[in-house]
Order: C-alpha cells, then sequence, then structure tokens
C-alpha cells in the first residue's frame, strides 16, 4: 500500500528551469549567480561569483579566511570531482604548544583557532580550471556591494551582538567594521565593508597583469584583450598560469603550497 503525498512542498519550492538555475542562501548571492550566467558566464564563474557576494553578504557564515570543499561535475570530463579547499592545521599548532599556553583544548575563536584559510584558493582553481571569465568580472559584484551597502539580515546582527564585546577588548580592526560608531548595527541596516572591498581590489592590482589570463577552457584560448592566447597544452601557458594563482594568493596571504598539491592531485589536469 502506498500514500501519495498530495501536497509535495515541504520547506523549499521546487525550481524548474530552460536555461539556468542558482541557489545560495542569501538572495543577493543567488541574484549575482543568475546574472553572472546571463551575461555568459559558465556554472562555475556563477558559483565563484556567488560566493564571493556571501563573504560580504553574510559574514556570519562565510568568511575569506575559511576553508571550502567544493564538489563539482564537467560535463567535458565526465566525472564528478573534488576540490579539497579544507584549511590544514598550521604547521607549529601542536599539542604541546597549546599546553605551554595553559590550553587544554583548542579555542573555538582567536589566533589559536584558525586553520590556514584555505578557501581564497579553491575558488581560484575552481575559476582556473573550469571558469570562462575573468577574475575581475567574478569579483566585482561582491566589491561593489561590500563598497555600497547591502541590508544586513537578522542573523549577521545577533552575531555581531554576541561577540561585540570580544571585538571591542581584543579585536579593534573588527570593532572598526562590524561596530560603526561602537555600536551593532540594527537589522535592515544598508552595511559595508570598506576592508574587504580593500582587500579584494588590492588583489585585483596586484594580479592585474596575471590575472588577464584565465583561459576559456571550452576554446583552449584566452578571452581577446584579456592577455592573448595560447594552446591549451602548452608548458608557457601552464607557467603563465600558475604563476597568477600563485601571485592572487600570494596577494591574499592563503596557503598556496599545501591546497594547491591537495587541488592539483584531486583535479587531475588534463
Amino acid at each position: 500500500m502506498s500514500v501519495i503525498n498530495p501536497n509535495p512542498f515541504t520547506t523549499r519550492p521546487e525550481i524548474e528551469g530552460t536555461f539556468g538555475v542558482v541557489a545560495s542562501t542569501h538572495w543577493i548571492a543567488t541574484a549575482v549567480g543568475m546574472a553572472t550566467l546571463e551575461k555568459g558566464g559558465n556554472a562555475f564563474d556563477a558559483a565563484v561569483a556567488s560566493a564571493f557576494t556571501l563573504q560580504v553578504v553574510e559574514p556570519h557564515l562565510n568568511r575569506p579566511g575559511g576553508d571550502v570543499p567544493v564538489i563539482v561535475y564537467d560535463t567535458r570530463r565526465g566525472k564528478p570531482e573534488v576540490i579539497c579547499g579544507q584549511g590544514p592545521v598550521p604547521a607549529g599548532a601542536t599539542i604541546a604548544h597549546y599546553r605551554r599556553e595553559g590550553l587544554e583544548l583548542a579555542p573555538g575563536t582567536g589566533l589559536l583557532a584558525a586553520c590556514v584559510p584555505g578557501t581564497f584558493e579553491t575558488w581560484m582553481l575552481l575559476l582556473r580550471d573550469y571558469g570562462s571569465l575573468s577574475l575581475r568580472e567574478v569579483l566585482s559584484p561582491a566589491i561593489g556591494y561590500a563598497q555600497n551597502g547591502y541590508p544586513l539580515v537578522e542573523r549577521a546582527n545577533a552575531t555581531i551582538a554576541t561577540v561585540a564585546e570580544l571585538f571591542r577588548a581584543h579585536w579593534p580592526t573588527s570593532a572598526a567594521v562590524y561596530l560603526p560608531n561602537n555600536m551593532v548595527p540594527p537589522t535592515g541596516t544598508l552595511f559595508t565593508n570598506q576592508t574587504l572591498a580593500a582587500t579584494y581590489l588590492r588583489i585585483l592590482k596586484e594580479a592585474k597583469a596575471p590575472a588577464a589570463i584565465v583561459s576559456c577552457r571550452s576554446s583552449g584560448r584566452a578571452h581577446p584583450g584579456r592577455g592573448g592566447s595560447w594552446p591549451r597544452r602548452s608548458t608557457a601557458s601552464a607557467t603563465r598560469r600558475r604563476s597568477w594563482t600563485r601571485a592572487a594568493c600570494a596577494t591574499a596571504a592563503c596557503s598556496r603550497p599545501t591546497t594547491w598539491r591537495a587541488g592539483r592531485r584531486a583535479l587531475k589536469r588534463r
């Protein structure tokens, strides 16, 4: 005997489309992803653009200094692949070190709790090996919202309130961003993060020449006007693409050597 649910809706509507679908935890990031598809980007471009936007509009859930495992499926390769963007533990974060600090457990906040960030390089690796747009094109929406503002959601407001005193006492640079006028910003406030915008702009500036070298994998060539073109399997092109990723990662102070090797093993470049 089977029972048919006359109302299959549970908590989210079913989404169908003939052009493309983007889903995220914030409507602005979803809109950015769809806009990226509509201007000619592929699914991987949309994912990167949405991810960087989430780092701006959902600071309580996403951040540049975190980590991210990514599962991708490229129809040209015909198989699912994984990019391990989980940041490794720093070499100095040993049990002995924590005990010398008077700790029995790694703390939940602060520098002693942090992994070596893997998020930035993971998205750069995804963009380089699967994307079709430039770094500037996928970062611009996030920079725009960080500079011009977005409505602060209730959960972000609540999270800032829980750490407000910690910011004031120990993290003055964070307080300057998240406690404007030394106050917890109300829900719905047009909130900006000029510091994060400046960081992304610095990445674009310092990686300007190499950042033009983002290959269009569908054609095997770079986009006209953004660094020329090269044969897909050229040794020179591979060197230039690697230098672009390394330059960008060095600017973001991310853990290039460790996550690069992990990512390379997982992707097994063609």
